[in-house]
């Protein structure tokens, strides 16, 4: 099923999936609406000689143009397409590239424009003569008139998306908004609704003394997925427990352990096949099961904001407010037990995000960048204020305690007006006072 899903995902993120659909649609479309007119359609067409009747040489002429026409589209629209590409990434940074591979107006809008070329292709050979007594498909050449006014839509509609999309405030929210699903899915349940443990204590349980068989990754790469279910199944067919060397979005190096299995003697090569199997390892991260991999990408935004080369300090704020709304979805959410039992034996020792970890992996590299920046620093602070306020649990509320205290730190360090340490002061008080404690790390 991994395999599966990764493969529909890969698919998704082509620039050739969803065009090729488009094209083989219009291909579809040409060679039905040829069919109609030879089927007898030109009956009816010939009442309205105006809308239909045209030679074959002015059929031909009609659809060479348009054809041409969209192979000259489909080129500038690639071309624009390319500059954005090396924009986003110079200016951003690449791991978004992705992001806009995968966007559904991009790939509708290529497949539209190389679908018109083709149907004007397939219409093409189907005209012969050169006069109105010859063979003329007057409804698809009508039709192809039709796709080409509806190019022109797509084109001018393309040309807008781009624009609002390399803006950096539709870029973060894109990136933020499948964060959000990513976590929704995720964690799905909300503190209350189910007795599922929390993450305040992710280290491993002491256990008895164990001989831990190690289980080799495959290929090179970044782990993807992970299938939960088929490890727990296959820990409780061989009786044993199965620890993750390697949690979801870690890179593995071919050969080194990936996994361990509690046994006393070396796996067999099957059960060391199943195991592998359950991981889904590429050469890049996905958000879809990586709520970390969608934070990384909008910390390294506000990283290249903060550089002394770009300095956009508006941009840098803009990645902290949207930071807060993940994470303030996060606060509220049960992030499961590392350890995972059935019937009451220990079946899975799992390696997962918690609390503090993506609080630590939000916020810690801007801070470390944000060294004298009043702004990025205030921002920062109200983002742990509206973040805690969403939560009543200690250990979550120490962390971000924990975050206002290093903060408060570089502020010692950097910030030299008397008037800005006033404000920022005024402004760590009322965080601190909010979040119930001294904001000192314990």
């Amino acid at each position: 099923m991994n395999k599966l899903k990764q493969f529909w995902s890969n698919l998704l993120g082509s620039f050739w999936f969803l065009p090729s659909l488009i094209v083989a649609g219009s291909l579809a479309v040409a060679v039905a609406l040829i069919q109609v007119d030879t089927a007898g359609g030109q009956q009816w067409m010939s009442r309205w000689p105006l809308l239909f009747g045209s030679s074959a040489s002015g059929a031909r002429g009609v659809l060479s143009t348009i054809a041409g026409s969209m192979m000259t589209v489909l080129g500038v629209t690639f071309s624009m397409l390319l500059v954005t590409l090396a924009l986003a990434s110079s200016q951003y940074t690449s791991r978004i590239l992705r992001n806009f591979m995968r966007d559904r107006v991009t790939q509708v809008v290529l497949g539209i424009f190389a679908g018109v070329f083709i149907y004007c292709l397939i219409v093409l050979r189907t005209i012969r003569g050169t006069d109105a007594a010859g063979s003329i498909p007057s409804l698809a050449v009508t039709f192809g008139v039709v796709l080409a006014i509806s190019g022109i839509g797509a084109l001018i509609f393309f040309i807008h998306h781009i624009a609002a999309s390399i803006q950096a405030s539709s870029i973060i929210a894109s990136v933020a908004e499948k964060t959000l699903v990513a976590i929704d899915w995720l964690f799905p349940q909300k503190f209350g609704e189910t007795p599922v443990d929390d993450d305040e204590d992710q280290s491993p349980l002491p256990l008895p003394e164990r001989n831990w068989q190690a289980v080799p990754a495959r290929v090179n790469g970044y782990i993807q997925s992970v299938d939960n279910a088929a490890l727990l199944r296959l820990a409780r067919e061989h009786q044993t427990i199965v620890r993750m060397e390697h949690g979801i979005g870690e890179f593995v190096v071919q050969n080194t352990t990936l996994a361990s299995l509690a046994l006393e003697a070396p796996p067999e090569p099957e059960l060391i096949a199943a195991l592998q199997a359950a991981y889904s390892i590429h050469r890049l991260r996905t958000v879809e099961e990586d709520a970390a991999f969608g934070i990384r990408q909008i910390v390294d935004m506000a990283l290249r904001a903060l550089s002394p080369g770009i300095n956009d300090t508006t941009t840098a704020v803009m990645c902290v407010d949207y930071l807060t709304a993940i994470l303030a979805r996060l606060a509220s959410r049960n992030i499961p037990s590392s350890h995972r039992y059935e019937e009451g034996e220990l079946r899975l020792i799992t390696i997962g995000p918690t609390f503090a970890g993506l609080v630590g992996e939000s916020f810690d590299q801007i801070r470390g960048s944000a060294g004298g920046n009043l702004g990025v620093m205030l921002r920062m602070l109200g983002a742990l204020q509206t973040i805690g306020s969403l939560t009543t649990n200690p250990s979550r509320r120490r962390a971000l305690c924990e975050e206002a205290q290093w903060i408060a730190e570089l502020a010692d360090r950097t910030i030299e007006s008397p008037h800005d340490r006033e404000r920022f002061e005024s402004r760590l008080a009322n965080v601190r006072e909010a979040l119930g404690g001294d904001g000192k790390p314990t």
